[in-house]
């Protein structure tokens, strides 16, 4: 497969870049010939039911996992010839992580800051910035082991970040997380964003996602199905606009005129609205909804229906997609 469809300027620096990569586990293809090209300040989500190959593929990215074949690069150092130089420039937060519950919030993050060599001059500070930018500051003090998940979830976070990485590799970031700890993670996520971090995020649930990934890409069975910035799939992948038309009276004159309207394709009653397949221009929209009215029908809402990453996951066959 070639390059997953993402358009980048000649300009713009590439952050993570494979080159047909592939794991192989006896007869088992888990990764099959990956191409991915992600842009720097990239928010990317790959994405894909489980056993897709998503932890697979970021684990041969954060050089845990040696590749049976192909090629990484991570701002342009090649993971197999500049390890080193590679892992300075990523931080990695697995989907299953573990803390030393022993150590203070602080003192753990001074351990993980020593192992990625920043200075020992440094290490406090950039110790409390990373809490901060985690919202852990009240906890600073306390043992890890007196910490809820959700706040584990941000320390491992705050770990991630410690060195100052530009790469950013997270494997189902907000798994195990209670609704109102997942909100709070995906904010803390949209800051990084704001960062001009360059993230690559897995997940199999696409609320996770779809709130501040600039870009994505879906796995199924190790291939890359699709992928590219979201704006670029939903023009490529858009057929016909869906309307939906909520009235107080008039239903009849409605379908009589849905009925014989030229650009309709079709229309049914769905969860108590109309819902129009329409073909045609946004003044043709205006012209339909100018022709409802005076036919004599009372509008309660009228409006296009705005595709999101499930239209992409429908429509290119990612039935399996959560």
């Amino acid at each position: 497969m070639g390059e997953d469809g993402l358009s980048i300027a000649a300009s713009q620096e590439v952050a993570v870049q494979t080159t047909n990569l592939r794991k192989v586990y006896g007869k088992l293809v888990a990764v099959d010939d990956l191409c991915l090209s992600i842009p720097r300040g990239e928010c990317y989500g790959l994405i894909g039911p489980n056993g897709a190959g998503k932890t697979t593929t970021l684990r041969m990215l954060a050089t845990l996992l040696e590749p049976t074949d192909g090629l990484i690069r991570v701002l342009g150092h090649d993971a197999e010839e500049e390890l080193t130089a590679v892992r300075r420039r990523i931080g990695f937060m697995p989907d299953d992580f573990g803390v030393y519950n022993e150590l203070k919030v602080w003192e753990y993050l001074d351990y993980f800051a020593t192992a990625y060599g920043v200075p020992k001059a440094q290490r406090r500070k950039r110790a409390h910035d990373v809490i901060e930018l985690v919202d852990l500051q009240v906890k600073e003090e306390e043992m890890v082991e007196g910490l809820s998940r959700g706040m584990k979830q941000r320390l491992c976070l705050a770990k991630t970040l410690i060195h100052e990485p530009d790469v950013l590799l997270l494997d189902e970031p907000a798994s195990g997380l209670d609704p109102l700890a997942r909100i709070e993670f995906r904010e803390l996520l949209k800051e990084l964003v704001q960062l001009e971090k360059t993230i690559l995020i897995s997940s199999h649930i696409l609320t996770e996602l779809s709130d501040f990934c600039t870009s994505v890409g879906i796995l199924e069975k190790g291939r890359l199905v699709v992928g590219g910035r979201i704006e670029d799939l939903l023009a490529k992948l858009k057929g016909a606009t869906t309307l939906h038309v909520e009235v107080v009276s008039g239903a009849q004159q409605l379908d009589a005129l849905l009925n014989r309207h030229p650009r309709v394709r079709s229309h049914m009653v769905k969860n108590g609205a109309v819902a129009i397949e329409f073909d045609g221009t946004d003044d043709d929209i205006a012209d339909l909804h100018g022709e409802v009215v005076r036919a004599g029908v009372r509008v309660k809402s009228f409006y296009e229906k705005r595709e999101n990453l499930e239209d992409i996951f429908l429509k290119v066959g990612a039935y399996e997609v959560s």
